[in-house]
């Protein structure tokens, strides 16, 4: 869990280093989760499955969520609750994140289906 921590934190301070607008300073760090062997969770430009697709990620990827999910939730407010009750909150929603599709430097904010994440 340690080694886990560290890594979230290494990853979230270096996203927050190298393209952050001055408004979106804080993520939530969640990872890909229960998606099927060899297949991967496509990033979205918008919260729909028929809306561009930007990107794509294996299990156990760590993802920068800027909290923002559809139908209002807001990742922050539930940071305290247990991590079941996080991925329930989450399951049929899709939730935004901060990344880095073309591995430029370019970061972009784009969405994902909440069955495929799971909270650290």
């Amino acid at each position: 869990m340690f080694k886990k921590t560290v890594l979230v934190s290494a990853l979230l301070a270096g996203i927050a280093a190298q393209a952050l607008p001055a408004a979106a300073t804080v993520f939530s760090a969640w990872e890909v989760a229960n998606v099927p062997w060899g297949d991967t969770l496509n990033v979205r430009k918008y919260p729909s499955s028929k809306s561009q697709k930007q990107s794509a990620y294996p299990n156990t990827t760590l993802l920068a969520m800027t909290g923002r999910c559809t139908e209002g939730l807001n990742l922050f407010d539930i940071e305290t609750w247990p991590k079941w009750k996080k991925a329930q909150a989450v399951r049929y929603r899709w939730c935004e994140v901060w990344h880095d599709p073309a591995q430029n430097g370019n970061f972009v904010t784009g969405w994902v289906y909440g069955r495929y994440i799971a909270p650290l």
